[in-house]
């Protein structure tokens, strides 16, 4: 008989579909019913002008969340509430996938329905699927990815340690990780054209695998030693056609990536290393901490879950490289949720006897988190939780912002607007007035930030005045203008203090050499 618990062992419990599908559904209304309550976030502005613009790549990013954001507004409206049904289905999907993590290694139908809820209850899931990001398909794929690795680590332990598996049960279990060899691949592929960061999760997942998985993940032991490469192989053949043209075009373009995965390390520093384990204790939520924590001592100390221990080693190898490279604290979140998952179905057995203690603690990881990371607070009393996720203050002030401009815009005599150039300082500032400008009269903005330098220069013919967005932070934009004068200010009318908050408007002369040689220097990634 199985024990609970003993997922290498006679197979997972069945899932609880029925339960976690409607958590899945609720939490995806409730984030649509928010979606609309502030406005577009500047990324979401960018993607939807990248959009416009296809490309098998950007420099700061391959092309699937822009075709996301295209897709968003053409079939539900370029509304923020249209553009962000997508990320609110997508985290339907990634709280599912949570609960057949639990499954996979080992919970009942009380831990899957814990997982659910506590996945749904999460910081960072509700804030990612509140918003149009990259980081939001991420969630969804790399879960993807380490649920079909957890069933070729099972397999691989079923056929070549396994206590209870017969010559006959190996043969059904090989077919079917030859079967999920080249899904993976094609799941790999497709997180490729959203980021190229996947490379990252497969390559602690591999560590993790040679150091302290079974001794196969795929196939039984009387097969030649040659054929273990079969499945890596059909994985790869399988992410191929999706990765070929992304890796093509970086090296076309000199790996614009390297380059910003350079800026956000030094951005970062010394404190953003130091803040990558309470970032993650902080966006998973800290009432929820005890469910990764157990997670992650069952996965390194339990005999019965060995099997699966590779995808804790993953976590721990990804947040270290993280705090070396100085990348975002973020990136090992998909992994905390799978050691969530590994931690709930003991407290899916506690909570028989304690359930409105676990429901209380549910109650307060999803308030806590709704106020962190989701817009229910007015928006003039955005600042302590803006210490958390900044990204709910980038949501507000940017039709203000192109009224602003759109005063600038005014202060240029009418002959001479014709030749005048509109140019901001970043990719937000140009997504706004890109999307908000033309009800105000304002011509086509230009910038050389990130994807939009690919877009530019102005035409020859722009020789006129250049009105500049300017926030405080770049005052390298205007070392090509003279005779610069403030003709507007930016403010969102809440207080709000974002990057934009009190931006000049400057109105300045011609560029002092033509833009074909200008547009290089004003080039930023």
């Amino acid at each position: 008989m199985r024990i609970r618990g003993e997922a290498g062992a006679g197979g997972p419990e069945p899932f609880a579909a029925g339960p976690v599908w409607g958590i899945a559904a609720a939490a995806a209304a409730l984030l649509i019913a928010l979606a609309g309550r502030y406005g577009f976030h500047r990324d979401e502005l960018y993607f939807l002008l990248a959009g416009r613009h296809p490309a098998w790549g950007y420099p700061d990013q391959p092309p699937l969340t822009p075709l996301l954001a295209r897709l968003g507004a053409e079939l539900f409206g370029a509304t923020p509430t249209g553009v962000r049904i997508l990320p609110a289905l997508l985290s339907a999907v990634s709280i599912a996938l949570t609960a057949s993590i639990a499954r996979e290694l080992g919970a009942g139908r009380g831990g899957q329905v814990l997982a659910a809820g506590a996945a749904a209850c999460s910081g960072f899931l509700l804030g990612n699927g509140h918003l149009l990001s990259t980081t939001t398909f991420d969630l969804t794929a790399w879960l993807t990815i380490i649920l079909l690795t957890l069933r070729l680590l099972r397999a691989g332990e079923d056929g070549q340690g396994g206590r209870t598996s017969t010559p006959d049960q190996e043969r059904p279990e090989a077919n079917r990780a030859g079967i999920r060899w080249p899904l993976l691949g094609a799941v790999v592929g497709v997180a490729l054209l959203n980021k190229l960061l996947v490379l990252g999760l497969l390559a602690v997942l591999a560590a993790g695998a040679l150091t302290a998985g079974p001794r196969g993940l795929h196939l039984p032991r009387p097969l030649p030693r040659p054929r273990a490469l079969l499945g890596p192989l059909t994985a790869l053949l399988a992410a191929l056609p999706f990765a070929l043209p992304v890796l093509w075009w970086q090296a076309a373009h000199g790996w614009p990536e390297l380059t910003v995965a350079r800026g956000i390390s030094s951005a970062g520093g010394a404190g953003g290393r130091l803040l990558v384990l309470p970032m993650q204790l902080l966006q998973f939520s800290p009432v929820l901490a005890p469910l990764w924590l157990t997670g992650l001592s069952r996965l390194l100390r339990r005999p019965e879950l060995r099997w699966a221990r590779p995808v804790a080693v993953a976590w721990v190898a990804l947040c270290v490289l993280v705090i070396v490279s100085g990348g975002k604290a973020y990136y090992p979140m998909p992994l905390l949720y799978a050691l969530a998952a590994a931690g709930c179905e003991p407290y899916a057995r506690w909570a028989r006897g304690h359930r409105a203690r676990l429901l209380g603690a549910l109650l307060a990881a999803l308030l806590t988190s709704a106020l962190a990371a989701l817009p229910v607070l007015p928006a003039s009393a955005l600042a302590v939780p803006m210490t958390v996720d900044p990204d709910l203050g980038e949501e507000v002030g940017w039709p203000e912002l192109t009224r602003a401009t759109a005063t600038g815009w005014a202060a240029i005599p009418a002959e001479q607007r014709a030749g005048a150039v509109l140019l901001t300082a970043n990719y937000g500032e140009a997504g706004a007035l890109a999307r908000y400008g033309p009800a105000l009269g304002l011509p086509t903005p230009y910038s050389g930030h990130q994807g939009l330098s690919a877009w530019g220069p102005p035409p020859a013919t722009a020789t006129g005045p250049v009105l500049l967005v300017h926030p405080a932070g770049y005052p390298q934009l205007e070392e090509h203008f003279t005779g610069c004068h403030v003709v507007a200010r930016v403010d969102n009318g809440h207080g709000t203090a974002n990057q934009e908050q009190h931006a000049a408007v400057l109105l300045c002369a011609a560029p002092d050499r033509p833009w074909t040689a200008l547009w290089p220097l004003l080039r930023r990634y």
